[in-house]
């Protein structure tokens, strides 16, 4: 077996999904009237939102499924207002192979919207909360949702939007129009007839260097949650605060998982790190799931804050989103034990690789491991394999690959497996390393330079908190790199810049440093490179 892995036999892949699944503690016995009525739940209704949910309610009817700001729901509680839900938006014009749009922060409204909006068979576009009113009126134009869920603060971004019904998901004040909690309390929660056709999720792209696009996926399967499990030990019927956004591919992924290991899903609204480690701390949370700069800044919390909080019940930090600093790895383990799993993927290719604690303790700066199901392989230009130890483009091949962008195109796949957009390359253990972006590569004065190279080098300096680097056209070089640093003390632009001449090439060395207070990011903590790029030093 190479590197990066390769699909094992029919009689190896059943081995390993058993052993992965007795390891979840997922099965137990149930009565045989339960069984059927499972049986029968998710071959009418399937493995998505709508059978996923549902067969919880047949399952573990009274245990607590989300625990947010308003309180706590029972999965038979989500079934019920998630059925009444559906048949509300039904009379609002909803109906099978049409599309909905959900623009919803972490609570009850986002999951109980996405469940109805399943059961009728209808498409579920996830939109960014981050999104500046323009890039919301280019993607609804592009998508043309039947209706909108959306909660009220993002009301007036719709300006220039289509008309189309709308639905207020969570309510800031006098709601100007229907919302969830009163079609979900007004109308038959009696069990629906299943639709003809399943729903697909749309994920978008993060959009941080154009128009975000929309990358479609049918139902998973049991696969993609062995796949997760097999390198990250989250149990069945544990709790979980899900702190990543829920609209991105790594929220998502975890509410997808609560479906088959009835996690009870402990949401908030917004992320503060305080309230973070509070909500961890008193909902008796097993797992967290976070994006890298959620971690940065729990870190950046007053001593206080960190010393007095007890994380003893957490076994496993997922991050995702985004790259994770070596420095921020080694230190959240340091301070809070080695609970820390670093999962690469991308919108396209869902996951790709599992760094688990013990692969970060060996060397931080690696994504680790392909997890079960999944191959990787490192390619050149023409699309062959290159040695492990040299750098090429990263390809992926799992069931979760996307079907191609909403707006038309896909990316490149080559034998069966699609480029992540990536660089990396394999170390000699089999770990992979992503070196960025394959268009951030730039060419300086005739020499290649990765950006990530050089921003995980400034990130090792005591004084640097927080780094990007982008090129920016130059007239003598084409192209020049320019980083841009968060300081977390006092350091001058010669003093990082005999940091990178000290432990890279010459030709790495920025051109100019500018230093800022904070990084643009997204939502999901993407930092916004074309921002960066066109910055006005």
């Amino acid at each position: 077996m190479s590197a990066g892995g390769s699909r094992p036999g029919t009689a190896a892949r059943v081995a390993t999904k058993v052993k992965v699944l007795a390891g979840a503690r997922i099965a137990r016995p149930y009565r045989p009237s339960t069984l059927v009525r499972l049986v029968r739940t998710v071959s009418e209704w399937g493995t998505g939102p709508a059978g996923g949910f549902a067969s919880l309610a047949v399952r573990d009817p009274d245990t607590i499924g989300i625990v947010d700001e308003l309180g706590e729901l029972t999965w038979r509680e989500l079934h019920r207002r998630s059925n009444a839900l559906a048949r509300g938006l039904a009379e609002r014009g909803v109906g099978e192979g049409d599309s909905v749009a959900v623009m919803c922060r972490n609570h009850r409204g986002f999951v109980e919207a996405t469940i109805a909006i399943a059961k009728l068979g209808a498409h579920i576009v996830y939109l960014n909360t981050s999104f500046a009113g323009p890039q919301l009126v280019d993607v609804l134009e592009r998508e043309q949702p039947s209706l909108i869920v959306l909660d009220q603060e993002f009301s007036a971004l719709l300006a220039g939007a289509p008309e189309v019904p709308r639905v207020l998901g969570w309510t800031d004040g006098a709601p100007d129009g229907d919302t969830i909690e009163q079609l979900a309390t007004s109308y038959d929660e009696a069990d629906l007839h299943p639709p003809t056709r399943h729903s697909r999720i749309v994920i978008l792209t993060s959009g941080t260097t154009g128009t975000p696009k929309g990358a479609p996926r049918k139902e998973a399967g049991i696969d993609a949650a062995v796949s997760l499990l097999s390198r990250m030990p989250i149990r069945a019927r544990e709790r979980t605060h899900i702190a990543a956004p829920l609209f991105h591919t790594w929220g998502y992924a975890h509410l997808a998982l609560s479906m088959l290991l009835g996690s009870t899903m402990v949401l908030r609204r917004t992320f503060d790190p305080a309230e973070a480690l509070r909500v961890v701390e008193e909902e008796r949370c097993e797992s967290l799931v976070v994006i890298p700069v959620m971690l940065q800044r729990i870190l950046a919390l007053d001593e206080a804050s960190l010393g007095a909080a007890d994380l003893s019940r957490l076994r496993v930090v997922a991050s995702s989103g985004s790259a994770l600093p070596a420095t921020l790895a080694t230190a959240w383990m340091d301070r809070f034990g080695d609970n820390l799993y670093n999962i690469y993927g991308s919108t396209e290719v869902a996951y790709a690789s599992v760094a688990t604690p013990e692969d970060l303790r060996a060397d931080p700066t690696s994504a680790g491991r392909p997890p079960y199901g999944t191959v990787v392989r490192i390619l050149d230009a023409e699309g062959n394999a290159v040695p492990d130890g040299e750098t090429g483009r990263i390809f992926v091949g799992n069931q979760l690959l996307f079907e191609g962008y909403t707006g038309g195109g896909s990316k490149e796949v080559v034998e069966g497996l699609m480029s992540s957009g990536d660089l990396g390359r394999f170390d000699q253990d089999g770990r992979l390393h992503v070196e960025g972006r394959d268009d951030d590569m730039i060419v300086s004065g005739g020499e290649n330079v990765f950006p990530q190279e050089v921003e995980n080098c400034l990130v090792h300096h005591p004084a640097v908190q927080d780094v990007a680097a982008v090129g920016v056209h130059d007239e003598a070089f084409g192209t020049r790199l320019r980083a841009f640093v968060v300081p977390c003390a006092e350091v001058t632009e010669d003093e990082l810049k005999e940091h990178v001449r000290t432990h890279l090439a010459r030709y790495k060395v920025p051109r100019e440093i500018l230093f800022l207070d904070a990084l643009p990011r997204n939502a999901t903590g993407k930092i916004l490179r074309r921002d960066l790029a066109r910055w006005d030093a």
